[in-house]
Formats: C-alpha cells, structure tokens, sequence
C-alpha cells in the first residue's frame, strides 16, 4: 500500500500560495528564489555583519547559480559577532537561546528571534508530529520544556492545535522515573534523544515494567543510529521516525513521512543546500557533502549559506509517499566527527554507532583516537560486554586495516541517561 502523502506537502503549497493539487518543482523553485532575494535585500540593509560581508557581490539574483557565487556564514562567525547579525530592534526579539561551544574559549553562540520567528517553528511542529500523531494522543516530551520558547514548550503548543495532549517531561533523569510516567499517563507517542530513549528500553531497570502501548516515537536532536530504531522498535513494537534540526535552523529542519525514506525539507522556510565541504562546490543529487542552508523566512536573524558540519546527500528520485519536496538523507555524522586512520582510512561516529549500539546492552559511548590507539568509554546495562564491544570494534574495516589498538573501559548503569555522543582526538 502506498504511504500517505506527507502532511508537510500541502501545508508548504498552502505558505507559497498554490493549490495542494497544483504544486509543482518549479514552483517551489520560483518562490525560493523570490525568498532568496528578499533574504539578501533584508540582510544588506540591516544586518551589519551581511552589510560588508556581501559588499560587492552582486545584489540581484537571477537563478541559484547565482546564488551559489555568494559566502558562506561559518558557526565561527556567529559565535564571534551574534549581535551584528540581528535585522531587528531589541525590542522585536522575543527569545534569545545560548548555544554550548563545545568547550571552546571563546564567546557563546547567541540566536535571537522575534515572537513571528517562535510562530514559524509552532507551525512546523505542528504539521511535523501530524504525520504519526492524532487528537487524543498523550505525547510525552522528554526535551527541554521550563522555559517559554523553548523547544519542548514550542513542541506542546503545537501538539495542543492537533487536539494532542503534550507531557510536559524534561529530558531524563531516572529510567524508572520515566516509565512509570509513560505507564501512569498512557503515553502514545514519545519524543526524545536517541540515546535517552535507548536507556528506557535496555535499562536493567526498564525490565521492572510492563512494555508501554506506544503507537510511535520520534527521536530528535542527535543523529540517530539505525542500530537504536531496531532497538527501540523491537522493545516497544512501536514505529519510529526521525527529526532534523537545529537551533540555527529555528529548531525545525525535516521531518521523516510514513515512508521512512529520508526527511521531508521545510522549504518553505530554508533553502538547503549540499556542498563539497572542501571546495564549497555544490554536488549531485546522491552525493555526499555538507549540509548548508539559508534561511527564507527569519526576521530576526536571518542565516545567508550558513555551514551545518552535518553530512548527508539528496536522495535523488521522489518519495514513495509521491511528494515533490527534496528528500536529505539521515545525517550520521559531522565534517569534523570522523577520525583520520593510517593508509587513507577513516572512522566515524556513525560507524562506531552502529557497531556499538547493535549490541544488546550497550547504553552509550564516548571514544577518544590518540597515537596509542582508540579508547572507548562505555556506559553498559552490565560489565560483561566490554569484550564484547573491544571485539565487535576491532573488526570494523577501517580499524582492522589500520591495525589499531583498540581499550574499552565500561561503566555499568550509570546514573543518568547522557545526551550526545562524543569523539575526541587527543
């Protein structure tokens, strides 16, 4: 049977001012082009950091080749001068978020945005969770939700306009904890970090309850492994869909449709693009590169070709749900989250991911390269799965051909569920 159409197809021909029926391509393709240029308008007369930036670039587009001519924006920049990025008063900015630098000694990375830039990410929300939520659900966020704006905040309102009933969680703290509340409040759908949701099924403690009837779970703000959508889908005979995203974006990239088969683009508000990270060139559809994207729709600070560090790839083709919007393919890893090995090799998150994660007990993992070898911490259900890990590591491809050592150091159960993965070079 055919997968229904994504919910974000008509909502997107709805925003450009087309018929849901009568949405074409090119269509799309004019209305970006015209955001484009309103985007580079806005930004050389307010924004002082574009203002010289794009100072004697073109000031006219014609078609996205002449797009591609313009610089790129680096999260360097928007870390070192936020506030000559921002295209409105003080008094027009509603929320301003934070971002962790990742240890780095320099400023924090500051976003702003106005109440209509909050709305545009409510409205996204909204059309996203409609592709496996419905009224009635009881949908349990277990993202950040204290503040107003937040992203778990934004994700309640939103559930609240589909007739759904949003948990307001926070992320993980304890797994019993958690799944007694998904129990005591019949949770349908679940939205969480990969690694957290993992926890709640392979926990020593998850097998003190019963298993929830969930229906669906969506697991946001980290690459997510394959090795943890089997895990949880075998665990809760639940369907699990995948987010893309990030706070530069407005919280709200893509979304995977019933077909499982790449995220859906929000091209109503971004433009995305996919670049050889080294020379900056765009490529092919069903090449790799990196992920950049332009903002069409942000008021207060507008990102003109902004690099992500995310690589991924168009999938060429249409979606088996029969939408016309571009398809990315689930992001894996980052430009600089790959460890360079002897003879040209390399090791990535997403291979250490899939290796580790497929094996039952394993929780999460940091790993760190040095000239001795590979190093990875491992949070384990028990301590019995460090020969384990140490053997399943050691035959990846890369790290055999490399002849690398590989140490495993495993701590069982730790007391709270961690967030993102890390690797490190020291």
């Amino acid at each position: 049977m055919k997968p229904p159409l994504t919910p974000l197809q008509p909502w997107i021909a709805q925003k450009i001012g087309c018929k849901p029926e009568t949405l074409s391509r090119a269509a799309l393709d004019a209305y970006q082009l015209q955001k484009l240029q309103e985007t580079l308008d806005r930004c050389r007369e307010r924004s002082p950091f574009y203002r010289r930036r794009l100072a004697g670039f073109p000031a006219r587009l014609h078609s996205f080749a002449d797009w591609e001519s313009l610089p790129f924006t680096t999260a360097e920049e928007l870390q070192e001068r936020a506030s000559a990025f921002v295209c409105v008063s003080q008094s027009e900015v509603e929320r301003v978020v934070t971002l962790d630098t990742s240890g780095t000694t320099g400023p924090a990375k500051r976003l702003f945005f106005t109440a209509a830039d909050q709305e545009l990410t409510r409205d996204f929300f909204h059309q996203g969770m409609s592709t496996f939520t419905e009224a009635g659900d009881r949908v349990l966020i277990l993202l950040p939700c204290e503040r107003p704006g937040s992203v778990g905040d934004l994700l309640d309102q939103a559930l609240g306009r589909l007739g759904a009933r949003g948990i307001r969680h926070g992320p993980v703290a304890g797994v019993a904890e958690t799944l007694k509340v998904i129990l005591q409040e019949e949770v349908t759908v679940v939205v969480g970090v990969p690694v957290q949701v993992l926890g709640l099924v392979r926990s020593a403690a998850a097998r003190q309850f019963p298993r929830p009837h969930l229906k669906s779970v969506l697991l946001t703000t980290d690459h997510v492994p394959d090795a943890i959508v089997r895990a949880v889908e075998a665990a809760w005979r639940c369907t699990v869909f995948n987010h893309y995203g990030m706070t530069e974006m407005g919280l709200g990239g893509g979304v995977e449709c019933a077909a499982r088969e790449g995220y859906h683009l929000r091209e109503a508000d971004l433009y995305v693009e996919v670049v050889d990270p080294q020379t900056g060139e765009p490529v092919a559809d069903g090449q790799p590169g990196e992920i950049v994207f332009t903002t069409l729709t942000r008021q207060a600070m507008p990102l003109i070709r902004y690099r992500t560090g995310d690589m991924s790839r168009f999938l060429p083709g249409a979606c088996s749900c029969g939408a016309i919007l571009r398809r990315l393919e689930k992001v894996r890893f980052r430009r600089t989250g790959r460890f360079a090995l002897p003879d040209g090799y390399f090791l990535t998150i997403a291979d250490l991911d899939e290796a580790l994660f497929g094996l039952d007990g394993v929780l999460d993992f940091a790993a760190t390269q040095s000239a001795g070898g590979l190093q990875l911490a491992v949070r384990a259900e028990r301590q019995e799965v460090g020969e384990a890990v140490r053997r399943k590591v050691s035959s990846l491809p890369a790290i055999s051909a490399a002849d690398l050592d590989v140490a495993v150091s495993v701590q069982a159960e730790a007391v709270n569920p961690a967030g993102k993965r890390r690797m490190t070079y020291v």
